[in-house]
């Protein structure tokens, strides 16, 4: 048996041969690692599918509009879910995720299934109208309760640790953010609705092709900017506070 001695405590200990010191107390680490900030950017674009993503939703909209006037609705309807499962083929076969790639099919399927139901080709673009309205009716109510969508999103994916409610301007770009959402669902929604109302199949899948990708383009800037201020002045300062 050896003595050893603690350095910390001033306090010896005995040690048999072979065998190290109890080791020292000490403060944990793990609980003081600073949080890495998120990609919100790719996080947003993953959200959305990706650019080409929200481009391949468009195609099989337009090959049913430009299909409905010279054959029969169901011909129609399946030609676009003909066209969306091929999309599907081929974005997986370039590695994307399946239920990304799946997601086109389900919801040209869908939107056939209604149009099916009905007889009608216009209500092939039902469920995207009222779906638009749904949204921009949440992200409103999310306004007026003073949590914006936005920023319970960056929240969450965040862990749920930042007062970003009680930063003004935090909370202002998630304001912002979130009625721009808001804007482009009320416009998705007045638009497509008035086209419905007035029978016109064509300018519905028009309406269906300029209100989608590039209105969710602007409303995806508007939330990367958002996500990127939040981080900067809640993360980013608590990461180098911890630091220091």
């Amino acid at each position: 048996m050896t003595a050893a001695k603690d350095l910390d405590t001033g306090l010896t200990h005995e040690t048999s041969p072979g065998l190290t010191p109890p080791p020292v107390p000490g403060p944990d680490r793990a609980d003081e690692a600073p949080e890495q900030p998120v990609d919100m950017k790719q996080a947003v674009l993953d959200g959305l599918g990706g650019p080409s993503g929200m481009v391949y939703t468009t195609l099989p909209v337009v090959a049913f509009a430009l299909a409905v006037p010279f054959m029969s609705l169901m011909a129609a309807i399946g030609a676009a879910i003909a066209i969306a499962a091929a999309l599907a083929v081929f974005r997986m076969w370039r590695g994307e995720k399946l239920m990304s790639a799946l997601g086109g099919v389900f919801g040209v399927a869908a939107a056939g299934g209604v149009s099916a139901m009905t007889g009608s080709a216009n209500d092939f673009f039902l469920i995207g109208i009222w779906a638009s309205f749904a949204g921009g009716v949440i992200t409103l109510l999310s306004l007026l309760v003073r949590r914006p969508l936005t920023g319970v999103i960056w929240n969450a994916v965040h862990g749920g640790a930042h007062p970003w409610r009680e930063d003004r301007p935090t909370l202002l770009v998630h304001d912002l953010a979130t009625l721009a959402i808001t804007a482009v669902f009320a416009g998705r929604f007045i638009v497509r609705q008035w086209l419905y109302v007035a029978d016109s199949t064509a300018g519905l899948a028009i309406a269906d092709t300029v209100t989608g990708f590039p209105l969710t383009a602007l409303a995806a800037v508007a939330v990367v900017w958002a996500f990127r201020r939040s981080t900067k002045r809640l993360v980013k300062t608590d990461t180098a506070t911890a630091q220091d």
